[in-house]
């Protein structure tokens, strides 16, 4: 089956900073109730939209695809609803020190990239976006760099099965679909 494919994503960033936001306030659970990713980028942090100045979906932000999060995010229960409200609402890759382990999974496996960058390139990340909103940062995943002016080019690793299939444009079913001739081909050959 074919996904989103991920090679490089050049974007301006959304900054959100709090830490150890956790699955419920990415997506709170009463839209839990579907099966369809349809409609859910509409209720990405549905309950923090009315905070003064709460940068997802401000006007000023609208087609950003880089989201900048504090450490920890993705914390909390291990709702795939989460990476798929944050791609419904657009985003494409988010930078952060650390992600929950099990976020970090379903985020791959649906076409969401996080980054983990050390404490000081995120701050110096941070510090750039704030002084200049329409900051581009470039995500290469091939290269496995983060890239942004006044930023020192930065390193960061995927899971290496997760690149591949976000680089081809597959999800796991696509990769395998993809060996299926040598599949065939070794059962004919173990008859």
């Amino acid at each position: 089956m074919t996904a989103p494919r991920f090679t490089t994503l050049t974007s301006r960033a959304v900054l959100l900073l709090d830490t150890d936001v956790d699955t419920d306030q990415i997506i709170p659970a009463r839209y839990l109730k579907v099966t369809d990713k349809a409609g859910l980028g509409e209720a990405l942090f549905a309950d923090w939209r009315s905070r003064p100045g709460f940068p997802i979906g401000a006007q000023e932000n609208v087609g950003a695809q880089i989201l900048i999060a504090g450490n920890n995010f993705g914390c909390g229960s291990s709702r795939e609803h989460a990476p798929w409200a944050l791609v419904g609402g657009g985003f494409r890759a988010i930078v952060s020190t650390s992600f929950a382990d099990i976020f970090k999974g379903n985020a791959l496996k649906n076409g969401l990239v996080p980054v983990v960058v050390p404490a000081d390139v995120h701050a110096a990340l941070a510090a750039a976006r704030a002084e200049h909103p329409a900051l581009e940062v470039t995500i290469d995943l091939a290269a496995q760099e983060l890239r942004a002016p006044g930023v020192p080019t930065t390193g960061f690793t995927v899971d290496g099965f997760a690149r591949r299939c976000l680089l081809d444009g597959v999800d796991e079913l696509g990769f395998l679909l993809q060996h299926l001739p040598a599949v065939e081909s070794y059962e004919q050959q173990r008859q």
